[in-house]
């Protein structure tokens, strides 16, 4: 019997005991289960990365979008699988993985999908913290986006009951509050050209979004490896403008202070001043300079084969 490690996140919205208890009871059926609760991202990570190192098939990452992205970081690279067991409040990777949306479904699916190479963002990083190595699931954000994502996690409560209506405020907010008008302090270098921008969003996936089923697209075309937005400025009539053109899936324009590149090799961004940047959801402090590359098949994911290749048109 395959060797499965269960890693429970639960502070989770969606968490319970009972669905715990659940979870843990259909994967016995196929598995032989371990289970953990780990104690913050630190242990989350070395628990997985054993579990890979142990021979372990599958670790699981039970929770919200940042569990998974803190299991999927401990595994990449190694021969044990991802598996997805949504529990948080938006599970956005699950969305993109094609998985169940309710938990109990979604631990039933693990022993009938198969694990499939899929591809990350490796993010190397010149932070306040020293040069990190991280790697994301779907998303990417440079500037306005992480500030949004740090007000939104500072009202956890509100994040639980409202979702993506919450994300949605704190986007809103943010632009009003502290980044309307800001100077463009990013210097964007994308297999050699070059552009000034306020923010950019990397994404892995698409489409993706945190607000509920509304998806966004940076690009109509599909695309093997990442796709990137760089916005020269964020003035509140463009920044709408552009938000409701990727619900649209209408084209990005220069006029709208937006550079939109697909399939590059490596993305490199300087700032002056240090900014904010976000993996998956995650606040990952500030940065100085960061490269963003394409991590082809880097991790073997348990999920619906067709999923992201639908929704890419890959």
């Amino acid at each position: 019997m395959r060797r499965l490690l269960l890693l429970a996140n639960p502070s989770a919205s969606g968490f319970t005991g009972a669905l715990y208890r659940d979870v843990v009871s259909s994967l016995s059926e196929t598995f032989d289960v371990d289970a953990e609760w780990p104690q913050g991202t630190d242990a989350t990570r070395e628990h997985a990365s054993r579990a890979a190192e142990s021979g372990y098939s599958v670790v699981v990452a039970m929770g919200g979008d940042g569990m998974v992205h803190h299991v999927a970081n401990g595994v990449v690279g190694t021969a044990a699988a991802l598996g997805i067991i949504p529990a948080g409040t938006t599970n956005v990777t699950s969305r993109i993985f094609g998985l169940p949306k309710r938990p109990k479904r979604a631990a039933a699916a693990i022993a009938e999908l198969p694990s499939v190479p899929t591809r990350l963002a490796r993010i190397e990083s010149s932070t306040t913290e020293g040069t990190t190595v991280e790697y994301a699931t779907f998303a990417v954000g440079v500037g306005f986006d992480a500030d949004v994502v740090a007000r939104a996690e500072r009202r956890p409560h509100s994040k639980t009951w409202f979702g993506g209506a919450h994300y949605a405020e704190s986007a809103i907010s943010t632009l009003l509050s502290e980044w309307r008008g800001r100077p463009a302090n990013l210097r964007v270098d994308i297999d050699g050209e070059r552009v000034d921008g306020v923010a950019a969003l990397t994404q892995v996936h698409h489409p993706y979004t945190y607000f509920g089923p509304v998806p966004l697209h940076i690009t109509r075309e599909p695309i093997d490896g990442l796709a990137t937005v760089v916005a020269g400025d964020l003035e509140v009539h463009r920044s709408a403008e552009i938000f409701v053109r990727a619900i649209l899936k209408r084209p990005l324009s220069d006029r709208l202070g937006a550079r939109v590149y697909s399939c590059f090799e490596k993305l490199t961004i300087d700032a002056d001043p240090v900014t904010p940047f976000q993996a998956d959801g995650e606040h990952l402090g500030l940065l100085s300079h960061v490269e963003i590359t394409p991590a082809i098949d880097a991790i073997l994911v348990v999920r619906d084969p067709d999923a992201c290749c639908a929704s890419q048109g890959e």
